[in-house]
């Protein structure tokens, strides 16, 4: 009887230490990557490290597959592409947030991942020394940055919030977050919004972005801020031209900083009293809805 207890024990044992499927994917994962940085060490060809990046690519999405399980959204594809574009850390797409992406780049599409996958990869961009690219490890306070959505799911691009939307939480939902904003490698007056929702679901989590529908108007008022900063900044920067000041040169820098602040903080306030706003609180709050299984 104490051979078959201690038996038991041990497979029990076994079992609590197991890798999880997570574990086992990101296992995996560092390994492609290291893989990779060693090829590059050694001036492997391009051709060769892109068809290894694809290969590794492709057996990540394999298993996100099968982590993640079924994907059942209404109007979203039930495929998913990996959402991580290339494993090379020389490569614009690197570190994305681990996941599916169902739906095009230049359509809506809904980031799926699991809130275990979030959270250990916010834990790995709290340790980045780099003050843009470090994020915190909460997960509450991370959702509610610009700074996520242009890690997480942007790779070209920063995200910047015009506004947040607020939401009736779906029944099942524990948390919902919608937002309005724009995607931009520049600063200035950017009418091109889109509407971003996340919604996390027990384990599940799910990013959705989407064109905001209507498109946002133009307001008169908020354009004359950007003018005006845009034309203050213009004079400092000549200024530097002309005296070969590199100080002018960031104080033009910051005007213009300052002044697209100061847009998307007018359009914020701005766009609630607009006729346009009840259509875009609609769209986030259907996106919300068919992410929870409404």
């Amino acid at each position: 009887m104490r051979l078959v207890w201690t038996v038991m024990f041990a497979l029990a044992s076994s079992a609590a230490f197991a890798a999880s499927p997570e574990d086992d994917y990101i296992a995996a994962r560092d390994k492609a990557i290291a893989e990779i940085a060693a090829m590059e060490s050694t001036n492997t060809p391009v051709e060769t490290l892109d068809a290894a990046n694809e290969k590794a690519r492709a057996d990540l999405e394999t298993r996100l597959t099968a982590l993640l399980g079924p994907f059942t959204v209404k109007d979203f594809p039930a495929a998913g592409k990996i959402n991580i574009e290339s494993l090379s850390s020389s490569d614009v797409g690197f570190g994305m947030l681990d996941g599916l992406r169902h739906g095009t780049e230049d359509g809506p599409s809904i980031v799926a991942s699991t809130r275990g996958l979030v959270e250990r990869w916010l834990k790995s961009r709290a340790a980045e020394t780099d003050a843009d690219l470090k994020l915190p490890t909460s997960f509450d306070a991370a959702l509610k940055l610009d700074a996520f959505y242009t890690q997480a799911i942007g790779s070209d691009a920063a995200f910047t919030g015009t506004l947040d939307f607020a939401l009736k939480k779906p029944e099942g939902a524990d948390m919902v977050i919608a937002r309005l904003g724009g995607w931009a490698q520049d600063v200035g007056p950017n009418y091109d919004q889109d509407v971003v929702v996340t919604v996390v679901k027990g384990n599940s989590v799910l990013i959705a972005e989407a064109q905001a529908t209507p498109p946002l108007p133009k307001i008169a008022a908020c354009d004359a801020v950007w003018s005006a900063a845009d034309a203050a900044a213009q004079k400092l920067a000549k200024q530097a031209t002309d005296e070969s000041d590199e100080n002018t040169s960031d104080a033009a820098n910051a005007a213009w900083t300052k002044g697209d602040n100061d847009f998307r903080a007018c359009l914020g306030k701005s766009l609630p009293a607009d006729a346009a706003y009840p259509a875009l609180l609609a769209q986030a709050q259907s996106l919300a809805d068919k992410m929870a299984g409404k």
